[in-house]
């Protein structure tokens, strides 16, 4: 049994202040495989109090400086790479291949803003002034459990980047990672403080978090509905925000598209990380004439997949992370049927001889509609609804009809059409014919998927205030 009782503030490991326990469960067996202690406000406290004694030093830290301890964050948590992708795979039931691609490029992110420092300017001019770009001051960062490392690694790659110090709280259902990650970024040797990480509730951590007049800035991963309460207690301090939040993303195949590999591209974008992504294709749009066609290649593909144990190279689908993942994913799936969509293939209950774990049926529903509950709220499962469009107007008003606009997929063999297409859709990121995510460019939303941007230079200048400086005659 693993049993994490420390929180890491101002550089050293400390005893965490609180008494409730969390059981660490293994999703693919349903076993408890270690506990963790959530701290408690004093917790929070001593860490937030670090991140500001710290600020006053490191906030004057020199470029070269801060790229050496991007290089060493990137070198320490090479060193645990193998550590972290068992614990991904232990903790959470991500896939073989998902567990190395999330946890390399929680490394390699922080080479990404090492490099991208090499040609920022701090200060410049502009118009007859000088604009200098500040760090904004003791950065709050919040995640989820369906990125670990990655999320909270871009965050603080750009905060170390513009000379901010950080206080991470992770979500609680990734003690494990978080442990094995913190102990990497103690390995860097930053200074102390630049880097505190505290384990705890979000109801009690991210509400002081979200309040303290010492934090500036709030770099949040979640849903939209925690999203809103951390904005409506951040405003009293006015603390800036990065809120990545829930999605409910369109992909849309044109008439034009190869099926073949469009319907391919339609179960990996709604299905990737299990369906437990907020970037999910969850709603795909086709013309009206091509859905039998459609359907086909989809219940065909779908029933290919490989739903199983993560440890199994083979596995495209692991379990949900939870119980409570695996209930909310049975809640959506009977009320597709109840509201009268078709069930394609998948359903309700576990795959056969998976009755252990909480693993759920890949699931696609046909002749869905826009008011149906299955197309308007966000999942977080492997459910794939599928609707039809008469002309490309048509699939334009369908895509847009969601009160978020995360990330948005278009299949065409045509570039201009599509490239055309993506123009009109109300999203943060538009992928035509592609999944790759391209780290460089600015990641987040449109209306309720979220506020501001992370991620390569936006990411970076989120991190910074802007003052001008005039100077006149002496």
């Amino acid at each position: 049994m693993k049993t994490i009782n420390q929180q890491y503030i101002n550089g050293s490991w400390v005893k965490t202040t609180g008494t409730e326990v969390i059981q660490m469960i293994n999703p693919a067996n349903e076993e408890v495989f270690g506990e963790a202690l959530f701290g408690t406000e004093k917790d929070v406290l001593k860490a937030i109090d670090a991140a500001k004694q710290a600020f006053s030093k490191f906030s004057q830290s020199t470029v070269v400086e801060r790229q050496f301890y991007l290089q060493k964050l990137h070198d320490a948590i090479m060193e645990r790479i193998d550590d972290l992708k068992e614990a991904t795979i232990q903790e959470y039931g991500a896939t073989v291949q998902r567990s190395e691609w999330s946890n390399r490029y929680a490394a390699e992110i922080f080479l990404q803003f090492k490099e991208l420092l090499t040609d920022f300017s701090f200060e410049r001019p502009i118009g007859k002034s000088k604009l200098v770009m500040i760090p904004i001051g003791v950065t709050a960062i919040m995640t989820s459990w369906n990125s670990n490392s990655g999320s909270i690694c871009v965050k603080l790659a750009a905060a170390i980047a513009a000379g901010c110090t950080t206080v991470i709280k992770p979500s609680e259902m990734s003690c494990l990672q978080t442990q094995i990650l913190t102990e990497a970024f103690d390995k860097a040797g930053l200074p102390p403080g630049v880097i505190n990480v505290i384990n705890g509730r979000g109801d009690v951590m991210g509400t002081v978090l979200s309040k303290h007049p010492d934090v500036a800035k709030i770099c949040f991963t979640g849903s939209s509905v925690v999203g809103k309460i951390i904005a409506k207690n951040a405003v009293d301090t006015m603390k800036r925000l990065t809120l990545e939040l829930s999605g409910k993303s369109p992909h849309i195949i044109l008439d034009d598209a190869d099926l073949d590999i469009a319907t391919t591209l339609a179960i990996n974008a709604c299905f990737m990380n299990s369906g437990q992504a907020c970037v999910a294709g969850s709603r795909l749009l086709v013309p009206v004439y091509l859905l039998e066609k459609i359907e086909t290649k989809l219940k065909e593909k779908v029933a290919a997949l490989k739903v199983g144990l993560p440890t199994n190279p083979e596995t495209f689908i692991g379990p949900m992370a939870s119980q409570k993942q695996y209930d909310r994913i049975q809640h959506y799936i009977r009320s597709g049927i109840e509201e009268g969509a078709k069930l394609l293939i998948g359903g309700e209950g576990k795959p056969e001889g998976l009755e252990t774990g909480f693993f759920v049926k890949p699931t696609v529903f046909t002749h869905s509609t826009p008011e149906m509950i299955i197309v308007k709220e966000e999942i977080f499962g492997p459910v794939l609804s599928v609707l039809t469009y008469e002309t490309e107007d048509d699939a334009i008003a369908i895509a847009n009809d969601t009160v978020y606009g995360l990330q948005a997929y278009i299949s065409s063999s045509s570039p201009e059409r599509a490239d055309k297409l993506a123009k009109q859709i109300d999203a943060g990121r538009v992928l035509i014919n592609t999944l790759w995510h391209d780290a460089e460019a600015p990641f987040g939303g449109f209306k309720q998927s979220g506020i501001g941007r992370e991620g390569g230079i936006f990411g970076l200048e989120a991190q910074l205030e802007a003052k001008v400086i005039l100077t006149g005659i002496a």
